[in-house]
């Protein structure tokens, strides 16, 4: 992925690192990404924290997570960038939970440890893009540990490119 233009955004996602995040992550996010989003099963603060010295971070608690060791963390968050609304939760199952999921252009979720993309029916007539990193520590899947990154550019559509770290 290639730095941001003055006209595009960056989000770099990643989810499940189980308190273990290397320093090949920090290395794909650094002067890349403009935000980053951890859809849950965070582990530790120490891995939020070094994420920080990145970019501006938006996490969620995941079913291994436990507020009391990442207080100010919720089980879902929505937010915009430039023009597009995500929601972010840890379990695809638990999607529709989240309010306001309906007015969102983008999901990220995670819990499968397998990077995904795809597209969601949210109510009657609209559908929006659902992306899941996989798993920056501990993968399920052949393509190892990943991470995904959004590009948002202007009135485009969003892309998404999931990148393999090992």
């Amino acid at each position: 992925m290639s730095p941001a233009s003055p006209r595009s955004l960056v989000i770099g996602v990643l989810s499940d690192t189980h308190g273990h995040l290397g320093d090949d992550v920090l290395e794909a996010f650094d002067g890349v990404v403009d935000r980053i989003v951890h859809a849950g099963d965070i582990g530790y603060r120490e891995v939020l924290d070094r994420l920080e010295c990145i970019a501006p971070v938006t996490a969620v608690l995941g079913n291994t997570d436990h507020s009391q060791n990442l207080p100010g963390i919720d089980w879902f968050a929505t937010m915009v960038v430039g023009d597009v609304r995500l929601a972010v939760v840890h379990d695809p199952g638990q999607l529709r939970r989240v309010p306001g999921v309906d007015q969102a252009h983008i999901a990220i979720v995670g819990h499968t440890h397998r990077a995904a993309v795809g597209r969601a029916a949210v109510g009657r007539a609209r559908e929006l893009l659902v992306v899941n990193p996989g798993s920056a520590s501990r993968p399920r899947g052949p393509e190892g540990r990943t991470v995904a990154f959004i590009q948002l550019a202007g009135d485009s559509a969003p892309t998404v490119q999931v990148a393999r770290l090992d």
